[in-house]
């Protein structure tokens, strides 16, 4: 029997032209009018095609005569403002050009309401890692980042450090047993609520992500993520957790939405680019509208890889608890790679980017990395408004990853991280702790945006690069 499926070749050939609404046509027709002929298909769209007005309020119809419509518009290249709108940037002499320039342009697009640059930031796609941008009424998926909804999590536990500090070797096994990076994961994974959402069985994209996201829920990524134990210094009794001041033995893990994640941003960055075209310089920011319906859906699914992120943390901490046998005393998690619907100033709603950025509101806590061999802090949030309620995210790069491992050794990096008293697992040349910059600085730069609380200095450290726990358990 003959396929009575439509092809791009099939819509062309009746005078679709070329873009989005040759898919919108194919997704719809396969939905709605399933079993009927090539003929009865290509005869309903012809006449669709030839007088789209004339379909603009049709129930199933609708959608393909407004991609029609609008098609020629979709098509032109889109102008950047010749000014670009002023913006902050913290600690701009620790800053490389290349971050600079990526923001310059970021402050010209039309959509553009304000704009800030972190003291960790560096070059990336699009907007530049450390880069605050809100928008009005526009989401870029480039803007959010690849690894949607990154984030920190700590659990501080009532543990001694210097029962760490006494017994490496055990802490070592329970990283090696409990945590999984890159391709690695876990031979029986747990469940979780978040792999029951319905934008699993909802969105086209994401229905083909859920056995994935199901293998490599609890587990981390591959680059600078890491799950590490340490010691918790809390500086004072007055504090949001409840501590008393002191040293506490805490867990600390930086990771995101793994392949879930990664493969919604490949999608909908290549789908804002079809539909937004920008000058070249530009063309990594293009948006989706949230009128529309690509970026209804974009928003859904970023949330979605947001709360698998989170879902992985508390597993990884879980797990760990476990064996532990012990209870947390307290837990603070912050994300970035995000995009949040907030108030501005003058009370418009905005849609705030945070590329490698953490919020900072006024009373929110984070956490801000330093390094394997530096320390990280727990901090609040002032809510500065020039810096859209943001701060860094890390210390930030000061050497390429290319750079370091042609410049960097084994042997160079295994004695810096014993002068330290960091035992490592996994890791590659490109992480090294020389590659970052110095967080004390980068904490410097920032001190109008954050009061800092208490703070973390790494010990016994997992990354991506160990293995030998492939899909074991």
């Amino acid at each position: 029997m003959a396929s009575t499926k439509l092809t791009g070749k099939d819509l062309r050939g009746i005078g679709f032209p070329e873009g989005r609404a040759i898919g919108a046509a194919i997704r719809i027709l396969e939905k709605s009018y399933k079993g009927k002929s090539r003929i009865f298909k290509l005869e309903m769209l012809k006449r669709v095609v030839e007088t789209p007005a004339l379909f603009r309020e049709h129930e199933t119809l609708g959608p393909i005569a407004h991609a029609l419509l609008t098609q020629t518009e979709y098509n032109k290249t889109i102008d950047l403002n010749k000014k670009r709108i002023e913006y902050r940037v913290y600690g701009i002499e620790g800053i490389e050009p290349g971050a600079i320039n990526q923001m310059e342009i970021a402050m010209k697009l039309p959509i553009t309401k304000a704009g800030a640059l972190m003291p960790d930031a560096h070059q990336g796609y699009g907007l530049p890692i450390g880069g605050v941008l809100a928008t009005k009424n526009a989401v870029i998926p480039y803007g959010v980042g690849v690894d949607i909804g990154c984030r920190m999590c700590m659990t501080i536990y009532d543990l001694p450090v210097s029962f760490l500090e006494s017994n490496r070797s055990k802490f070592k096994k329970l990283l090696l047993e409990n945590t999984r990076f890159g391709q690695a994961s876990f031979k029986q994974p747990r469940d979780h609520e978040v792999l029951e959402r319905k934008e699993f069985s909802e969105i086209a994209i994401i229905k083909n992500l859920k056995d994935r996201a199901y293998k490599q829920i609890g587990s981390s990524g591959g680059g600078n993520h890491f799950v590490e134990f340490g010691a918790v210094h809390i500086l004072n009794e007055e504090n949001e957790l409840g501590l008393e001041s002191g040293k506490y033995l805490g867990i600390l893990s930086h990771s995101g939405s793994r392949g879930l994640g990664a493969n919604i941003a490949r999608h909908y960055t290549k789908l804002a680019m079809d539909i937004c075209k920008l000058p070249n310089e530009a063309k990594h920011l293009a948006w989706l509208d949230l009128n529309s319906n690509e970026g209804q859906e974009y928003w859904l699914a970023m949330n979605l890889a947001g709360d698998y992120a989170s879902a992985c943390h508390y597993q990884i901490h879980q797990r760990l608890a476990d064996a532990l046998g012990e209870e947390h005393l307290a837990i603070i998690e912050n994300h970035h790679n995000f995009a949040w619907k907030e108030l501005g100033e003058n009370g418009e709603e905005l849609i705030v980017h945070r590329k490698g950025a953490t919020p900072a509101g006024k009373g929110v806590l984070g956490i801000i990395p330093g390094s394997m061999t530096s320390p990280g802090f727990i901090v609040k949030g002032k809510g500065d408004h020039a810096s859209i309620n943001s701060a860094s995210h890390g210390a930030g790069r000061v050497m390429s990853r290319t750079k370091a491992k042609q410049t960097l050794s084994k042997k160079e990096v295994s004695q810096y991280l014993k002068s330290a008293g960091v035992e490592a697992i996994g890791s590659g040349l490109d992480e090294a702790p020389m590659v970052y910059k110095d967080i004390h600085k980068v904490m410097a730069f920032q001190k109008d945006l954050i009061d800092v609380i208490g703070s973390f200095d790494p010990k016994v450290v997992r990354m991506c690069g160990d293995e030998r726990f492939h899909e074991v358990d």
